[in-house]
């Protein structure tokens, strides 16, 4: 397999890294239909945990089914497909080195109260035993759990660049200091993409950012740099910026289910500003296949400068 000209760039950026991470960057980045392109659109498969079962899948009782989400990244032509440990060893098997896998190793339920949190739910080894290229892991800024799962982000980091595996950080800022509204705020999610790639992460996962400037102690900041906000482009590339002037992977989620338009509306603005791609979840899953596979593809479309 040929190494594309911008994948080897983005190699370069991840300079202490060993031959094992490499070639799961270079898998990541040369799989489906953006291959070699440095850019990212992966399917994620969490909300079981998250939200539970009728309110994930029962939109679209196909995806129920584990089979069903391997074989929509597959079809689709996605980067990867990350999912925790249970779906992942129901399909690990039967669709064997046809699309690259991350593990998802902590989640939180919404059945739980009291401090954002996660569970540890599977390891690294787990993730070697399935054939992933990478594990993943949320990280709450601002909870007063945060403090334990950075500890926690640090230990799985350090064993999975040493087993060869990527880390995939999602940053998603609650609790503390953090309004609600300010979860998505412009400061703090440039906030968490920086403390993601301060923990090591090589693949950085945030929500797209709004206008708002949460923190008092950045207000002053953001109006005398005169930081560009006026769009979500914009916003996305300050975003990029706070991960080491976009020398580690961005991607955005796709956040709540919306119609198609506004789903590649702000595709359009991601790829404008300069992100690396799209985590899109609910808003494919959640709609029959033949309505997924469309809405994917005119995704990828996007990124790849077609529409």
């Amino acid at each position: 397999m040929r190494v594309s000209r911008k994948v080897k760039e983005i190699l370069s950026w991840y300079e202490s890294e060993n031959p094992g991470v490499k070639t799961n960057l270079v898998r990541l980045l040369s799989h489906g239909r953006l291959g070699g392109t440095g850019k990212l659109v992966i399917l994620p498969v969490d909300q079981g945990f998250e939200h539970g079962p009728a309110r994930s899948f029962a939109p679209n009782p196909a995806a129920y089914d584990p089979h069903y989400l391997f074989e929509l990244a597959i079809d689709a032509g996605l980067s990867a497909y990350a999912a925790p440990l249970g779906p992942l060893e129901a399909g690990a098997a039967s669709y064997a080195g046809q699309v690259p896998l991350i593990l998802k190793l902590n989640s939180a339920n919404s059945l739980a109260a009291g401090t954002p949190d996660q569970a540890i739910t599977a390891s690294v080894d787990d993730a070697l035993r399935l054939g992933c290229i990478g594990v993943g892991f949320t990280i709450y800024p601002g909870s007063d759990a945060c403090y334990a799962q950075q500890e926690e982000l640090r230990e799985i980091t350090r064993e999975a660049k040493a087993k060869g595996l990527l880390v995939v950080v999602w940053s998603y800022p609650r609790g503390g200091k953090v309004s609600k509204e300010g979860e998505t705020a412009l400061d703090i999610v440039a906030y968490a993409a920086h403390m993601a790639a301060l923990m090591g992460a090589h693949v950085i996962k945030v929500k797209p950012p709004t206008a708002r400037i949460d923190l008092d102690a950045a207000k002053p900041v953001y109006e005398k740099a005169k930081i560009p906000a006026g769009t979500l482009a914009e916003r996305v590339a300050h975003v990029v910026q706070a991960a080491f002037a976009g020398k580690r992977l961005v991607v955005f989620s796709g956040g709540e289910a919306k119609d198609t338009e506004g789903v590649l509306a702000e595709i359009r603005q991601i790829r404008d500003g300069g992100g690396h791609g799209s985590i899109i979840g609910r808003n494919s899953f959640q709609r029959n296949k033949e309505d997924a596979l469309a809405l994917l593809d005119q995704v990828v479309r996007i990124y790849q400068g077609k529409a």
